[in-house]
């Protein structure tokens, strides 16, 4: 009897594992980097200028170089920009600085 309700609460864990992960493979599908729309100290991770590689260590609002994760299909809506198009607009931003 014990044996059945190890194995039954082994495959129950199992089969509530496997969706756990699938919620959360589905979830990061949903998200996309958007660059240009994080509030200072609000960013995801590191920046495209390479001066700091963590989260929330951001200093400057809406910085063209940081990014956080937003619901896919929403980041031209926020006013953001891909990492192509924000590599392009940073360095293009860079260069004038520097002349």
């Amino acid at each position: 009897m014990k044996t059945t309700n190890l194995a039954m609460a082994a495959a129950l864990a199992t089969v509530m594992t496997m969706g756990v992960i699938d919620t959360a493979d589905a979830a990061k599908k949903k998200k996309e980097k958007c660059y240009g729309v994080s509030a200072a100290g609000q960013n995801d991770c590191a920046n495209l200028a390479g001066t700091h590689s963590c989260a929330g260590q951001s200093t400057v609002d809406n910085d063209i170089g940081e990014w956080r994760l937003v619901p896919a299909g929403t980041c031209k809506e926020l006013g953001g920009h891909d990492r192509k198009a924000a590599k392009k607009l940073f360095k293009e931003m860079q260069a004038k600085k520097n002349s």
